[in-house]
């Protein structure tokens, strides 16, 4: 199920959908806004085999779930009306390899700014274990 944020002048589900849908590797990645409300935004990404970097183990990439954490904050900012430049900087632990299934991304604003912002986000499994976690902040516009 789908929510949005209650607040009328915030963007809506629809509107960050069209964000994902405006930026090509948003789209290859086939990002999808699952959930915005006041604890942040939940994303969710579909397994592709093009995500596997160990063909014997059949794991992803850790690049691709970077990116999870680093979107999925930028689109938390973006959800609370805030205007992001860019990543300036991200960290992310991994805590166990992503096998093939769906993916979530969960995140939170930790801080606004008028310079940076920071979130903090969650990458899960289709089980909701976690996979990786991580922070990013991003200059402000």
């Amino acid at each position: 199920m789908l929510t949005t944020p209650a607040q009328p002048d915030l963007p809506d589900a629809a509107y960050l959908q069209a964000a994902v849908a405006a930026a090509p590797f948003h789209r290859w990645l086939s990002l999808k806004v699952v959930r915005i409300d006041a604890d942040g935004i939940e994303l969710a990404m579909p397994w592709r085999e093009e995500l596997i970097s160990n063909p014997k183990r059949r794991t992803a990439h850790g690049g691709i779930l970077a990116s999870l954490v680093d979107l999925s904050g930028f689109y938390a900012l973006l959800a609370a009306g805030l205007v992001v430049r860019a990543t300036a900087d991200l960290r992310v632990d991994y805590h166990r390899p992503a096998a093939p299934g769906n993916l979530r991304a969960r995140s939170w604003i930790v801080k606004t700014g008028s310079r940076i912002s920071v979130a903090d986000t969650e990458v899960l499994d289709e089980d909701r274990v976690l996979l990786a976690s991580g922070r990013g902040a991003y200059l402000m516009d």
